[in-house]
């Protein structure tokens, strides 16, 4: 049984990676159905969080029904982090996590995300703090390094560790690699295999399909997997690895009527939780995802993507049913 903290997670848990502009309540709603075992908020701002900014504090919604989930921040100001892991604990998620692998331009260039990999003793610092202003189990998520030449992470590791982190989530790249490239978790595995390491240790990147998920468990020795990219309008891919890691066969390939049923869900909790305007404003991103692989869909896709009603959309869906019966998809 895989243990953060108290919190348990079955024998080798499945994670849904935290991506900005995607894992909000509905995305993680619909991942937790098929099958995810620990789920985190986008990124959450310290700064904004701090100044109240609304988008920030948004994203500190979340629902009994997707426990358990963690609420991930990042920034560069190591007191400003306390402060804000003290407010985040307040709406009682089951675990704070610090984003120390966000390589974007914008989060990197500004001392927060991937850039403290070039300031381990800081990283440090501010992880303490984050520790100290909390009662929930605090998590890191983190990449190889900053570069080839700086592939830091097992003195990370054993650093974080020794004050008070209670798992770590490591993405198989260094941040100037961004996401291109294949993931190398082979310093992953030499993590567990450091017996000082006592922490769940997650490896994170490329996991794609249940055979990936099954040859990077045996080889390198993980925890546990998380997932980000690969679950962008495939949410089944997290029971598919739990079935094949279980039995060695794959789940039937979801159906077109799959896919629209979870769409459905999708777009449903989307104007739910942000309104009917903005709840289907956003959910514009989704549609290609969901449909990747059937043939002649964008004149389908052009529509989904300027109609303005629930109605209007549930029409077109109903039509994307009707006219791909039958079909399989991947």
């Amino acid at each position: 049984m895989v243990k953060i903290a108290n919190i348990e997670l079955g024998e080798f848990p499945l994670l849904l990676a935290p991506m900005e502009d995607v894992s909000d309540p509905p995305f993680r709603a619909v991942c937790k159905a098929n099958g995810a075992d620990l789920m985190y908020t986008e990124f959450i701002s310290s700064e904004g969080l701090i100044r109240d900014a609304a988008k920030s504090v948004q994203k500190l919604d979340i629902f009994e029904y997707e426990r358990p989930v963690g609420i991930q921040l990042f920034g560069s100001d190591v007191e400003t982090m306390g402060e804000c892991a003290r407010i985040a604990s307040r709406v009682n998620p089951d675990l704070i996590d610090i984003n120390y692998g966000c390589p974007v331009k914008n989060v990197a260039c500004r001392g927060a995300g991937a850039a403290l990999l070039q300031d381990i003793p800081k990283m440090v610092r501010m992880t303490e703090a984050v520790v100290k202003a909390t009662h929930l189990p605090v998590t890191v998520k983190t990449r190889l390094g900053w570069d080839d030449s700086t592939k830091n992470i097992q003195e990370v590791a054993e650093r974080l560790q020794d004050i008070g982190i209670k798992a770590l989530t490591v993405h198989g790249r260094t941040r100037v690699q961004m996401y291109k490239g294949d993931a190398d978790w082979t310093l992953i595995g030499k993590i567990k295999e450091n017996p000082r390491i006592q922490i769940p240790i997650f490896g994170n990147g490329d996991i794609d399909s249940p055979e990936k998920a099954l040859e990077y468990r045996n080889r390198y020795g993980v925890d546990g997997i998380m997932i980000g990219r690969a679950s962008i309008g495939y949410p089944w891919i997290f029971n598919e690895i739990k079935h094949f890691l279980k039995t060695g066969e794959h789940l039937p390939v979801p159906t077109v009527a799959d896919r629209v049923a979870v769409c459905r869900q999708h777009l449903d909790f989307s104007i739910r939780w942000k309104g009917e305007k903005v709840g289907i404003f956003e959910m514009r991103r989704h549609y290609t995802s969901y449909f990747k692989g059937l043939e002649n869909f964008k004149p389908f896709r052009s529509r989904l993507v300027v109609a303005e009603s629930h109605d209007e959309l549930l029409s077109i869906l109903n039509e994307v049913q009707e006219h791909y019966l039958g079909e399989l998809v991947g």
